[in-house]
């Protein structure tokens, strides 16, 4: 018998004396059984505002203030409970019985919070039930304040009108799994669907020891899926043999391989499969089999390039017409350089109109091949022609343009009385209330990122009419033109390599050629399963900087030099050093094989952490030399000349440890945790710590002509220019002397 606390039994004796015998009764019966554990459901789906795209707190200002984020639900899900842990807080000048927050999915309103003055200006918390009903495939949330701070004549955009949501407020989504049968019609899902914003994690299988034609195949589809995956990043777990206990896989048959539960597969012919996976009825598995390697490349071109046609379970692939050569620049994903592009090209007509005082900022994305060179340019030409709407009388209103937060230009928007004196103009306005205006200017191509965004925001002046008359009649609109243009035709390609940053940031000089086929991919015979996943991971990441599959990538184990000749090489290294990175010693600015050895220069002193585009500011040749026994970094990134065909490059990722391999493909999808970056020539990778050691340029690729590039070489060498000043003053010396003297003779002879 168990014994009972003196204490507690002190405490509970009045109590239990109070209620009726039939209660007493209760409460001993209860307390005598043993306590249920409680069951924690986590939910299927969780992300903060931040992580769903709002980089900013939400301010909700004026008497009805919103803002609002979108997300999605996967296919094969369906909401069965959702929930918004919030964070806000709101104005103390809020009168409680005529303000709420509300909160809305799709438009609908789904919860109504009071704002009581006793917790007015503080941050608060608060959970709020979505009704599942509302949610579908595509959804937004949306936060809006209803606020007034008098019962008598208010300002609509008062100053004490405000509420701000956090965004660490986090959004939860309970799913229940909704098959969606075997069906190729269906890619690519489920092994990606574009309603969800995560990081792609993606398990490929190979049946047996894959050779270079069957890594060959894998990395067009592991491209394809970072292609699609764009920013969410994939990640690309490989096993041998044996299919995941849970979820999706890629599996790849070669010949007479077999893989258990799998018996109907085609051994004879190129063939894609979608099957269920046998150890979770909620997974899938894609096969890619061929009776030899030839056929497995062939099987996967066929998914690459044509998916949107198949059907049924299974295909049999008869042929797959050769693709067209790619030409270099022309990645679907990179701006165009040989022409003006229409920023109706680069984004969606939709997203090119706002409206209201408070609207949104028009946003166009833009990726700039990496090697444009600018020395002596202007800038990037941007023709803008917009349409707005006037205001009556004098304001201050504006159209806003930068590049990733970066200001540009504030272009003024004149109202209808500044344009009182220009009828033609005033004749239009009347048509359709919208004026349209065209302004040129030109973008600091260093002010723009090689993965940027045009923001460009109609920034309208509230006018006020005065006590008791204002009132907001938000009929402005902006619009972009598709037509307008942004042109980078004036830019030639050269660049001073080696430059880990443009690897990291858009896979150059691989993604030159969006097809890489002037890339060769160096992997020992028997790569362990870590260095694959790099690889497959490392294609994904070209494929997203492209948006094409790397359809015509080599991978070779380096013995055959006609693969290596004339090619960029990426070379994978894991535990000891390949022989072919032992033969290219001398070039190599470091080694993990057994000890560690780093090659060290100026720049690790350097406070900044960013590199212009001038390479002689960039040149931190190397200067020390640091070997360890033990205790050093294992993993690090490098680049250098080919030693094999000038003007090529070569770029190593190496560690020690399967571990470490992982910390560089960490580094390579970067996050919050990395305050460096990964540029210069040496990159180590220790933790989450990036330290670049060595910034030497040794050589350059791309071509600029050669009177160009005799102006800027004469630009960087203030010797040989003066040298070629005098020779040629020389010259127009001799010249005019030889001129001359025989001008004299003929008047002698004369």
């Amino acid at each position: 018998m168990s014994r009972t606390s003196p204490g507690l039994l002190a405490m509970a004796l009045p109590l239990l004396l109070s209620m009726p015998a039939s209660a007493a009764e209760d409460v001993t019966e209860v307390s005598a059984e043993p306590a249920q554990p409680v069951s924690i459901v986590e939910p299927s789906f969780s992300a903060t505002l931040k992580q769903l795209g709002t980089d900013y707190t939400m301010q909700l200002r004026g008497v009805e203030g919103s803002d609002s984020v979108s997300f999605d639900v996967r296919a094969d899900q369906v909401v069965t409970q959702a929930k918004v842990n919030l964070e806000y807080s709101y104005s103390p000048a809020l009168l409680p019985d005529l303000s709420q927050i509300n909160v809305l999915v799709n438009d609908q309103l789904a919860a109504s919070l009071a704002l009581p003055k006793e917790t007015a200006g503080t941050l608060l918390k608060q959970q709020v039930e979505l009704p599942p009903q509302l949610i579908t495939e595509y959804n937004r949330l949306s936060f809006q304040l209803i606020g007034h701070y008098t019962m008598e004549c208010e300002d609509p955009l008062h100053s004490s009108l405000w509420a701000k949501v956090g965004n660490s407020t986090e959004l939860q989504l309970f799913t229940e799994y909704v098959g969606l049968g075997n069906e190729l019609a269906r890619l690519p899902l489920p092994f990606f669907d574009q309603r969800d914003s995560r990081l792609l994690q993606l398990p490929f299988v190979f049946v047996g020891s894959p050779d270079s034609q069957t890594l060959e195949a894998a990395g067009t589809v592991s491209s394809w899926l970072g292609a699609l995956a764009s920013y969410r990043g994939a990640k690309f777990p490989v096993s041998l043999g044996e299919l995941p206990q849970k979820g999706n896989a890629i599996v790849l048959l070669n010949g007479s391989a077999a893989l258990a539960g799998f018996t109907d597969v085609p051994k004879d012919v190129p063939s894609l499969t979608i099957a269920d996976n046998p150890n979770d009825p909620q997974g899938k598995i894609l096969l890619i089999a061929g009776k030899d390697a030839a056929q497995l490349k062939l099987a996967a071109q066929a998914l690459v390039s044509g998916s949107q046609v198949l059907s049924g379970a299974q295909a049999r692939i008869d042929k797959v017409a050769s693709l067209a050569p790619r030409k270099p620049y022309d990645a679907p994903n990179w701006l165009p350089s040989d022409r003006p592009v229409q920023l109706g090209e680069l984004t969606r007509l939709r997203d090119l109109n706002v409206s209201g005082f408070s609207s949104g900022i028009i946003s166009v994305p833009l990726r700039l091949p990496p090697d444009l060179f600018s020395w002596r340019e202007k800038g990037v030409p941007l023709h803008l022609r917009y349409r707005y709407t006037p205001q009556p009388v004098a304001n201050d209103s504006s159209l806003l343009v930068s590049v990733s937060g970066k200001f540009i230009k504030s272009e003024p928007l004149p109202s209808r009385e500044q344009l009182k004196d220009q009828q033609s103009l005033l004749a239009k306005i009347r048509q359709d209330d919208t004026l349209l205006r065209e302004l040129d200017l030109y973008m600091p191509l260093e002010s723009i990122p090689l993965q940027a965004n045009l923001q460009l925001r109609f920034m309208y002046d509230y006018i006020k009419e005065g006590q008791c008359r204002d009132v907001i009649v938000d009929n402005m609109r902006g619009t972009v033109e598709p037509d307008s243009t942004i042109d980078l035709s004036g830019y030639q390609h050269f660049i001073a390599m080696p430059n880990l940053g443009v690897f990291h940031n858009s896979g150059f000089p691989f993604t030159r050629l969006a097809d890489l086929s002037q890339t060769s991919v160096v992997l020992p015979a028997n790569a362990a399963a870590a260095e694959l996943s790099l690889y497959l991971e490392l294609l994904g990441r070209f494929g997203q900087s492209t948006g094409l599959p790397a359809s015509a990538v080599t991978v070779t184990d380096g013995e055959d030099p006609a693969l290596l000749s004339d090619k960029d090489l990426l070379v994978l290294a894991l535990g000891s050093q390949p022989e072919l990175l032992q033969r290219w010693a001398q070039y190599l600015p470091a080694s993990v094989d057994g000890s560690a050895r780093f090659e060290l220069s100026d720049l690790v002193h350097h406070v900044r952490n960013w590199l212009t585009t001038d390479s002689q500011i960039n040149a931190r040749q190397a200067h020390s030399n640091v070997s360890l026994t033990s205790g050093g970094a294992g993993a690090y990134l490098a680049g250098f000349e080919s030693p094999l065909s000038s003007g090529r490059s070569v770029v190593v990722v190496a560690a020690n440890s399967a571990e470490k391999l992982g910390e560089i493909s960490a580094a390579l999808r970067g996050g919050e945790d990395y305050e460096q970056n990964i540029q210069g020539s040496l990159a180590v990778i220790n933790g989450k710590r990036i330290s670049s050691l060595v910034a030497e340029e040794q050589y350059f690729v791309g071509d600029l002509g050669w009177f160009r590039y005799l102006q800027w070489l004469l630009a960087r060498n203030l010797t040989g220019m003066l040298l070629l000043t005098a020779l040629g003053v020389g010259l127009i010396t001799l010249v005019l002397f030889l001129s001359l003297r025989a001008r004299a003779r003929q008047r002698l002879n004369g």
